[in-house]
């Protein structure tokens, strides 16, 4: 009866943990779950020594304030462990707190498993000897994250991408097209998603662009339809006060959620990187990708050289070329996004071009990631009893 500790940093880890724990049940059905959760992971019988919200803090400011009280709770969570060890210690996300926890409990002889690969492929990859020094394997969800952590000596299992397990496109786009734009009021005639991120931080710099965008392209057609689902009720009002800017508050209709019956209801999607540009791939729809920053950000991270990779958007990272337009920085502007946004509207051709490559790559991700993800897990908790 194996006893498996999980540590989840934020709520997409809660998540994975709770597709993780099912999966393990089916292998070990008297294991013990115990660790750090939300509400996903209690649901499904994992035992709580604390909820995950003291992890769940993002940007420097922010960590740099709850440092002591991080540091408290990582000490906490080190003696429990080091008083009664676990037969496996898996730390999904959250890298900069989990891999300190898991060079601890490895050096102690507790068998580690870290969940999502950091991002050390694209900045920062002196970390790849933190990885290796805490994890005995790593999960990863995309296939070029194994090979890089492989080359590095570390064992390393490509899982798939829970995302692609959950979102398997319609049978018929036309008719998820039609049943969505229904359900969100939409009339007929082209309709573009804005998708401008998901922080205040990031709607600062890229929202003004995506609205002066949204006013280019009117302007060009003017039976265009917007919408643009918000993350909270926060980011809401930040798009919404920025189209008003411009004149664009009745033009663009802003709603909370439902993101991915507005992806149903687009032609064209214009989004910023990050996670959302694998869900929009996942759900084929069409897309032009943009990112910006501070100014001051963007030169330090140019003269430094900490950012080591060519392309930034995930579908073109994993086809390992251009298959979506990236528009970074300087170039993500209005008139360029809209002239983008437009050609794509106007371009059958091409959009079919990248839901061919789309459907590809989905199917590469589709493998059943929980499961293969308890598998790495078992095969571990194999070698520990082998010894």
């Amino acid at each position: 009866m194996p006893r498996i500790v999980i540590i989840a940093g934020e709520a997409s880890g809660d998540q994975l943990g709770r597709g993780l724990i099912d999966a393990l049940r089916e292998r070990f059905p008297d294991a013990v779950f115990e660790g750090v959760t939300g509400p996903a992971m209690r649901s499904a019988g994992c035992q709580s020594w604390a909820d995950y919200s003291p992890l769940a803090v993002m940007g420097l400011f922010e960590v740099l304030k709850h440092l002591p009280r991080l540091y408290r709770f990582k000490r906490d969570l080190q003696r429990r462990l080091l008083s009664n060890p676990p037969d496996v210690l898996i730390g999904i996300d959250a890298p900069d707190f989990n891999l300190r926890l898991e060079k601890v409990a490895r050096k102690a002889g507790i068998p580690t498993v870290h969940y999502v690969c950091p991002s050390v492929w694209a900045w920062r990859r002196g970390r790849v000897k933190v990885l290796k020094q805490s994890c005995d394997m790593v999960l990863c969800l995309l296939p070029f994250e194994r090979d890089f952590v492989s080359a590095h000596g570390i064992e390393a299992r490509f899982v798939g991408h829970p995302l692609a397990d959950e979102i398997v496109p319609a049978a018929s786009n036309d008719a998820s097209r039609r049943h969505a734009r229904q359900s969100l009021g939409l009339a007929a005639g082209p309709v573009v998603a804005l998708l401008p991120g998901s922080r205040a931080g990031e709607l600062k710099y890229i929202g003004p662009p995506f609205v002066e965008a949204a006013q280019w392209i009117r302007e060009r057609l003017p039976t265009v339809q917007f919408i643009s689902p918000a993350a909270s009720a926060a980011t809401k009002a930040i798009f919404e006060a920025q189209s008003k800017t411009v004149g664009m508050e009745t033009e663009i209709r802003c709603i909370q959620g439902q993101t991915r019956q507005a992806l149903a209801a687009a032609d064209v999607v214009l989004l910023a990187s990050g996670t959302a540009t694998l869900e929009t791939m996942l759900s084929m729809r069409p897309m032009i990708v943009a990112y910006r920053v501070a100014a001051v950000t963007a030169w330090l991270l140019r003269v430094s050289r900490i950012v080591k990779i060519r392309l930034f958007s995930l579908p073109n990272l994993l086809a390992g070329e251009e298959v979506v337009p990236e528009y970074l920085q300087e170039r993500a502007t209005g008139s360029e996004l809209g002239a983008a946004v437009l050609g794509l509207l106007e371009n059958p051709d091409a959009r079919a071009r990248q839901l061919s490559q789309f459907e590809r790559l989905g199917e590469r991700l589709r493998q059943s990631a929980s499961r293969r993800a308890a598998d790495g897990v078992a095969d571990l908790l194999a070698q520990k009893y082998a010894h």
